[in-house]
């Protein structure tokens, strides 16, 4: 492996607490910065592209659409990169090469990858779990490399069941991670968030074939990126203090809570996943024991740790006052990404409700992911959410339902509900640290 990119950790949070307060809010904001070039070219790295070859791939131009973007995909693979192809139908078959293995990429495989891409059709079901199993086989042995995989689909996954499915993604929890893009409107929103949630990825719509080249050459060169591959948060807390939630909050909101792995005495590791030079925010909520006016402790400790070394630290601070103006006061970044994690409640519970034949809930909370997509500045959300429902009046939340939405429209709302916005006090910050 490379030398690690550079991590820096910073803490936003308002440490005073009022007397018998007990709920400290913390961001922690996480940038790391490349060692080298930032190509990621001297980290090891392992990569399978799953393309869904079902019969409905054949339809509307999705197949010729996903060779054109898998080919692409391929192209941009650097030398000494392992990777492969899968078709995914009823059952999973090898592309390239022939044999479950992995292959190094150089010119020659690239060309007989294309090759062999080129020669697909679309037949058979959907079985995704099977598909992500195989992927699973071909990264063992690779534990030292960024191991990345993308997968496309169109549909449901109609042909083994919910449980086979979740067998699937408890077996490769972990041991690598999963882009996927669902391609069409045919597809299930709640079934990709689930896979990449537990893959610890991305995923988004892609309504118009046409746009699956570009999607796909952008999420190879960000997997190219890519310098160490495990990273976990560890965040150690006093006696008596419990943890209550650690939510990913930029570039989406995640909640890791349930990953936790304990670590060690009142320690805990949190899943962060392969990073480049990027940045990602955290919420942290910790629940300590009242202390007394004047009082200062250390709420948590925060670490990024790889291979067993720690990148970067913070700390969590809380101090007991009777001053209400200190108490009370919010700080900015906590308040900004308090309201994105509401405004992505707010719409998946409103879409539900809509499905459901619930109006009034479905009015009530798409009005308030109205007020809070304003309040947060999401201006993408903002524009979705117009094309759900008819605004009144924006500052109050009053919306109408609309009668004719499209399928499109109501998947890319949902889709795009968890991916979040700086605040201007993140873009100032990176300009100075830019210069």
């Amino acid at each position: 492996m490379s030398e690690f990119p550079e991590f820096t950790v910073r803490v936003d949070q308002n440490p005073h607490l009022p007397v018998g307060g007990r709920e400290m809010h913390a961001i922690v904001s996480v940038a790391a910065r490349s060692s080298g070039t930032g190509t990621g070219s001297g980290a090891k790295a392992a990569e399978v592209i799953i393309i869904d070859t079902s019969g409905s791939m054949s339809y509307r131009g999705k197949m010729a659409a996903a060779k054109r973007a898998a080919r692409a995909a391929v192209n941009v693979l650097r030398d000494g990169v392992q990777f492969a192809v899968i078709a995914g139908a009823n059952r999973p078959r090898m592309i390239y090469p022939q044999g479950e293995r992995l292959v190094e990429a150089n010119e020659t495989a690239r060309r007989s990858a294309v090759n062999a891409i080129g020669r697909l059709e679309a037949a058979g079901g959907t079985a995704i779990g099977s598909w992500l199993r195989l992927a699973d086989r071909l990264f063992t042995g690779y534990d030292d490399a960024v191991r990345h995989a993308i997968l496309l689909t169109d549909g449901k996954n109609q042909h083994e069941s919910a449980a086979e499915l979740d067998a699937a993604l408890r077996a490769c929890t972990g041991h690598f991670l999963c882009d996927a893009r669902g391609v069409g409107t045919d597809w299930d929103v709640a079934e990709l968030r689930k896979i990449t949630s537990a893959l610890l990825g991305g995923f988004l719509d892609v309504p118009d074939p046409a746009d699956l080249e570009a999607d796909f050459l952008a999420m190879t060169r960000a997997a190219m990126s890519k310098e160490v591959a495990d990273v976990v948060l560890r965040v150690w807390t006093p006696q008596q203090a419990r943890l209550r939630f650690v939510k990913q909050m930029v570039p989406a909101v995640e909640d890791l809570t349930g990953r936790r792995v304990e670590s060690g005495t009142q320690t805990g590791d949190y899943p962060l996943g392969a990073w480049g030079e990027e940045s990602r925010e955290y919420h942290v909520c910790v629940e300590v024991q009242p202390g007394d006016v004047g009082r200062q402790m250390r709420a948590a400790w925060v670490k990024l740790i790889a291979d067993d070394r720690v990148l970067a630290s913070g700390n969590v601070l809380a101090e007991w006052t009777d001053d209400e103006a200190l108490s009370t006061r919010i700080n900015g970044r906590v308040a900004h990404h308090t309201g994105q994690s509401e405004l992505a409640e707010a719409i998946q519970e409103g879409l539900e409700a809509r499905r459901e034949g619930d109006e009034d809930t479905a009015t009530a909370r798409l009005g308030r992911a109205v007020v809070l997509a304003r309040e947060v500045g999401n201006e993408q959300i903002s524009g979705l959410l117009a094309k759900v429902v008819d605004v009144v009046d924006p500052v109050r939340g009053t919306v109408r339902l609309k009668r004719d939405v499209s399928k499109a429209d109501e998947m890319s709302l949902d889709t795009r509900s968890v991916r979040t916005v700086r605040t201007r006090q993140d873009d100032d910050a990176g300009n100075r640290a830019g210069g």
